[in-house]
């Protein structure tokens, strides 16, 4: 069972927003209190932990990604495009999906700090 991802981001507030708002994930308790953690809940068990003290966004290969899954990839593509948040099809087409063989649709963008997200329609 997966416990937590950690990602360690140079601003926390910006880094915050983005999961918290555009992602909608919940946030949940944090144990140091220290202004430099934010805990989201991801599943049950399972959370992610942004972490402030990087001293540079750094750029990240696309195939090293966090992916999330929506009820509609048309709908949050619309979130997207309101905030000004640019988004990709995998082979990289501007504001387009990509359709896997299986179905699945999916589209790739970058958080405040260049780490890429997936969000997709796949469902159990």
């Amino acid at each position: 069972m997966l416990n937590h991802i950690a990602l360690y981001v140079v601003d926390l507030q910006k880094s915050t927003a983005f999961y918290r708002d555009i992602i909608q994930l919940d946030t949940i308790p944090e144990p140091f209190h220290d202004g430099r953690h934010t805990w989201f809940q991801v599943a049950e068990h399972s959370h992610l932990h942004i972490i402030s003290g990087a001293k540079a966004i750094t750029t990240h290969d696309k195939n090293s990604h966090l992916c999330f899954s929506v009820a509609s990839v048309d709908e949050f593509m619309s979130r997207l495009r309101k905030h000004h948040i640019p988004f990709y099809s995998w082979a990289g087409d501007a504001d387009k999906p990509t359709v896997r063989v299986d179905g699945i649709k999916q589209i790739y963008f970058t958080d405040p700090d260049g780490y890429w997200v997936e969000i997709n329609d796949d469902h159990p």
